[in-house]
């Protein structure tokens, strides 16, 4: 991108950036509040404003406005265009409404997936897969149910990691801001904006969620920030005709998607209620052994680093190594396991909820 275009970018950017803090101040000043009696799963003592990623959710459709207003290559795919704004505005509608009534989790999981089904009805699904020593394969009907559990996971994912002050704003700030250079790199401009818009989303949003935080973005913010960046993994899987880049995005959440994944199965695996409040994610399981919040935070920050390098040289990497480019950070997750498993070990700490 030419630095004439980039420049006005930059300065649109940080007008959302201002629109972002605007409103998380506000919701400072007139809050919702996230009582720690209500919730067992929540690390805070006090009661705390939440809603804080309106702002966020604010900055992107904003954006999305004045680009599909005025920039010409916003219309090339209109129909997914609108059916991505559209599916980002119903999950954020019912994640505000959740935080307000606090739904079951079946509630939940039926609006993600109904806004997944509209972002899919506009074209948003991967078509084929490329497995190491098997080749690009054609998934056919399995396409379609594919997309519709990485979207759900994913939303799902961001939603669950967000239980500590700076790490989901902080690490996905990293993330998104690597997904928009290589949007702009790949020449895929409506990556590159929707990244844009939502780094600058979450720009105004982390300086009042640092520890102690000040505001909490909420589902509004959390199921919002992993629904867009799903959609945003299945639109960069048209960088290439094998569809291998849609590892980007899964690559840049991997230790998120870790993190939740081994949560799940070891929670389903000592026959714990799967959607019950619980204080045993890995982060969580770290931070009640004695290490910081903000110690934890920065390691999930320097992990989305690591993960971010990867991407961005993801599409420079022969067919035959991009599908084992998860290996490295696979590694780094093991070892960060066994890491928090030693401390709980030392501390005394059970693995089982309450």
């Amino acid at each position: 991108m030419r630095a004439e275009a980039f420049f006005p970018h930059l300065g649109f950017a940080a007008l959302l950036v201002l629109l972002s803090a605007g409103i998380v101040r506000l919701m400072i000043a007139h809050p919702m509040l996230d009582d720690p009696a209500r919730r067992a799963a929540t690390a805070h003592k006090v009661p705390t404003p939440k809603g804080g990623g309106l702002g966020i959710v604010a900055a992107f459709v904003a954006g999305m406005v004045v680009l599909y207003g005025t920039a010409r290559f916003a219309r090339i795919a209109e129909p997914e265009f609108i059916g991505t704004i559209l599916a980002a505005l119903a999950i954020a509608g019912v994640a505000l409404l959740d935080d307000l009534k606090d739904f079951r989790f079946v509630v939940k999981l039926a609006a993600q997936a109904g806004a997944a089904l509209v972002a899919m009805a506009s074209g948003l699904v991967v078509t084929r897969l490329a497995i190491p020593w098997v080749g690009v394969t054609d998934l056919g009907l399995l396409g379609p149910v594919l997309t519709l559990f990485w979207i759900v996971a994913c939303t799902n994912a961001v939603n669950f990691m967000d239980g500590m002050d700076g790490l989901v704003a902080g690490s996905l700030l990293v993330a998104c801001a690597a997904l928009c250079f290589i949007g702009a790199e790949q020449g895929a401009w409506f990556v590159y904006a929707a990244a844009l818009f939502l780094t600058a989303g979450l720009l105004g949003y982390l300086p009042y969620n640092l520890h102690p935080a000040r505001i909490f973005m909420g589902d509004v913010g959390s199921q919002f920030l992993g629904f867009v960046l799903a959609v945003l993994a299945v639109a960069c899987a048209r960088f290439d005709t094998e569809q291998l880049s849609f590892l980007i995005v899964p690559l840049l959440l991997f230790a998120h998607l870790f993190d939740t994944g081994f949560t799940l199965i070891r929670r389903a695996l000592m026959r714990e209620r799967i959607s019950a409040p619980h204080r045993t994610h890995l982060y969580q399981m770290a931070q009640r052994s004695g290490m910081s919040v903000r110690r934890v935070a920065a390691t999930h920050g320097a992990f989305v680093l690591f993960q971010a390098m990867l991407a961005l040289s993801f599409p420079g990497l022969p067919p035959w190594a991009k599908p084992l480019v998860v290996l490295p950070p696979l590694a780094l997750q093991l070892l960060w396991l066994a890491y928090v498993a030693w401390r709980v070990r030392r501390a005394g700490l059970s693995w089982r909820a309450g």
